[in-house]
């Protein structure tokens, strides 16, 4: 594949709709429509600035899932606390505030983070950053009229209920998944030398 050309199309509040022309193996022109949450200067910036986070949160031996009502399929899901980098914001800073914001959890301790990775390569080059946290604290509801959202912390034998019966986004589906089948925060904690997360963060800023 080789792109040939690049132009912006929308520009939208929150996201921006670009065309990408590409000549694809048949030697023939092919259209890509691109949405991203960036303003793009040219192909250069394609993928390359880190837009928000995915949180997946412990509490001793249970995970926080997210019921919450998503616009874009008009119904509620379960879903991750998730949310956008505010300028000039660190990863970590983004994830306390988020968590807090959403759930009114504070976060104890940052686990480890995840190298950055797209989130919807079929249609968008948003990066996001996936954090596992201990949280501490209390269940609140959210504070913003936008967002509907009711969150609580769930065991194993509850998750794999959930699983069996109710539609999840596909990151909370595999973050549940994997724990139900035995992932915990001590797993994970071999995985992530505690020294090396606040290196981490300040690397994908």
């Amino acid at each position: 594949m080789k792109l040939l050309g690049m132009k912006k199309v929308r520009d939208g509040a929150y996201l921006k709709n670009y065309e990408l022309l590409y000549e694809n193996r048949a030697g023939r022109p092919k259209t890509f429509e691109l949405v991203s949450r960036k303003e793009l200067r040219g192909p250069q910036d394609l993928g390359k600035a880190v837009s928000g986070v995915s949180i997946v949160a412990f509490c001793g031996e249970r995970m926080l899932l997210l019921r919450e009502f998503r616009m874009s399929l008009n119904r509620e899901v379960f879903n991750l606390c998730a949310g956008m980098l505010e300028e000039g914001e660190t990863v970590e800073d983004c994830v306390r505030r988020e968590l807090f914001e959403e759930t009114g959890l504070r976060t104890k301790r940052i686990i480890g983070l995840l190298p950055p990775s797209y989130s919807a390569v079929g249609f968008s080059d948003t990066k996001t950053c996936i954090a596992f946290v201990e949280a501490e604290g209390e269940v609140s509801d959210c504070a913003s009229a936008n967002e509907q959202i009711r969150a609580r912390f769930y065991d194993r034998d509850e998750v794999r209920a959930l699983l069996r019966a109710e539609e999840f986004s596909s990151r909370s589906q595999m973050a549940a998944c994997c724990f139900a089948a035995g992932m915990g925060k001590e797993a994970l904690a071999a995985l992530f030398p505690a020294e090396d997360v606040e290196e981490e963060g300040r690397n994908r800023e």
